[in-house]
């Protein structure tokens, strides 16, 4: 299923340049990738708002809508700035549950001057994500990032 995904990137750094809107790109990032992805039921982002992670734009069943920065599979990626890859997130220590039919998710943090939070993503399926997910979804994130920043003149 990797071999997907350089094309994925290419569609959805075609899809976000131009716009440099944070709730418009977020919304369409979470939309184009989740009805593009297999085994996915939830695709979106939480944003920082002092120590916690705030719902944003997503696709899939309604969500937790704030989560505490350093709990959590969000709250652990956001606090190590890195991503987490969690096979099975019932053996995650203080995962907070907020579709039960999830049983594995990638968090990839992000940070920018205006905006910081994390891309989440939660699959029905143990095991789904592996090195070739974390190596996309860091560079969705890195597309994501840099659709926010607008392009100066030449």
């Amino acid at each position: 299923m990797s071999e997907a995904y350089p094309l994925l990137l290419k569609q959805l750094d075609a899809l976000l340049s131009g716009e440099h809107d944070l709730q418009a790109n977020a919304a369409n990032l979470s939309a184009f990738l989740y009805h593009n992805l297999e085994q996915v039921n939830w695709l979106g982002f939480y944003y920082q708002q002092g120590d916690e992670l705030v719902l944003g734009p997503f696709h899939g069943q309604p969500a937790c809508t704030r989560l505490t920065i350093g709990q959590g599979v969000c709250g652990t990626a956001f606090a190590n700035r890195a991503t987490e890859v969690v096979a099975d997130v019932h053996q995650f220590a203080g995962h907070v549950a907020c579709d039960a039919a999830s049983e594995s998710e990638i968090v990839v943090p992000f940070y920018t001057p205006k905006i910081s939070g994390v891309l989440d993503v939660d699959s029905p399926v143990k095991n789904r994500f592996g090195q070739a997910e974390k190596d996309f979804f860091e560079a969705v994130a890195e597309i994501f990032v840099q659709s926010l920043q607008p392009q100066s003149a030449s």
